[in-house]
């Protein structure tokens, strides 16, 4: 099968296109014909080598998978050959998605939302499921309260506008001009230029100097020791952000904040709860560009590009078959 290898940690010329063998299913796994993937800040962290200790190269790396069903293993008895299948790999454990054939555990795949394409789906399961993770588990976010959406035009933050707003939260958030009216779109209730104005400011005057509920941090640099400055009594801050800056964290002492970091785990509950809120019209993955597997480095060096243009997802069509692609 076609794959693309990481031969070494650095720059998107750190990957090749090549020949490897195809994986078999053992007992309780499935094989999955790959028919997309995406590109995740996830899947650059890794190729520059930020999780070395962790990642055995060569490597094939991708975090979503959307396809069908080609085989199944011994004791499989939720698939069958033929079914449409989307899912996260499991994160640091085994093959990723960037190959026309993945492999993995039964117990962590979902049925793919007829409603979606499978390039639509590859572009919602790993960030999907990290809003569902932060969202849903860890600050419970709840019907009536507000909550900051930091980044809200990217991959996770567009998912995290819509997954609020479903919830029954009133949504600020922080993007650029250029992408007012993508934010508007998702329903963002508040939208807030932080090239042009300090989101602390806009975020108390907006909430009647009460506070926001929830922050959400997609974006890292000094969020979670501005955070509190943003928050009411009892706020809870979540974020995404593998950080190493130190951060000073005596506000949030001050309003009994309580902080969430979100590493997301992979299982069929979460897709099975998106898969709900997109039959219900209430989640929908925006796809900015699609690249084909061959094209994986060009789609990291756009993820990459300093100009920061991407509108929710890069989508990767690993079968050629699909549809004509999107820019």
């Amino acid at each position: 099968m076609k794959a693309i290898v990481l031969k070494s940690f650095g720059g998107p010329e750190s990957f090749d296109l090549c020949d490897v063998p195809k994986p078999m299913p053992h007992a309780g796994e499935v094989l999955v014909r790959v028919h997309a993937t995406s590109i995740n800040p996830l899947d650059c962290q890794v190729r520059r080598g930020d999780y070395a200790d962790l990642v055995q190269l060569p490597a094939i790396t991708g975090h979503d998978v959307s396809g069908v069903v080609e085989e199944v293993g011994q004791g499989v008895t939720t698939f069958s050959p033929g079914d449409e299948v989307w899912y996260t790999p499991q994160i640091f454990d085994g093959q990723g998605s960037y190959a026309e054939y993945h492999v993995t555990a039964e117990s962590i795949i979902g049925k793919k939302p007829a409603s979606l394409s499978h390039l639509e789906a590859a572009s919602l399961t790993l960030v999907g499921g990290t809003v569902w993770e932060a969202l849903a588990v860890r600050v419970a976010l709840r019907v009536g309260e507000s909550i900051l959406v930091h980044g809200g035009a990217g991959g996770v933050g567009h998912i995290a506008i819509q997954l609020a707003k479903a919830m029954g939260a009133r949504v600020l958030t922080t993007v650029r001009e250029a992408n007012f009216e993508f934010a508007r779109s998702l329903g963002a209730d508040v939208i807030i230029d932080y090239q042009n104005e300090d989101y602390v400011d806009a975020a108390m005057r907006e909430t009647g100097g009460r506070g926001v509920d929830v922050v959400f941090d997609t974006i890292g640099g000094n969020t979670l020791s501005r955070s509190p400055d943003t928050l009411a009594q009892l706020g809870r801050v979540v974020t995404i952000v593998d950080t190493n800056q130190p951060q000073n964290l005596i506000q949030a002492w001050g309003k009994n904040a309580s902080y969430h970091f979100v590493f997301t785990r992979q299982n069929r509950g979460k897709l099975d709860e998106l898969s709900a809120l997109i039959e219900r019209g209430q989640l929908q993955p925006h796809i900015a560009a699609v690249y084909s597997l061959a094209d994986i480095p060009l789609a990291h060096a756009r993820l990459e590009s300093p100009d920061n243009s991407v509108q929710g997802k890069i989508a990767i069509a690993v079968e050629p078959r699909l549809s004509d692609p999107i820019e």
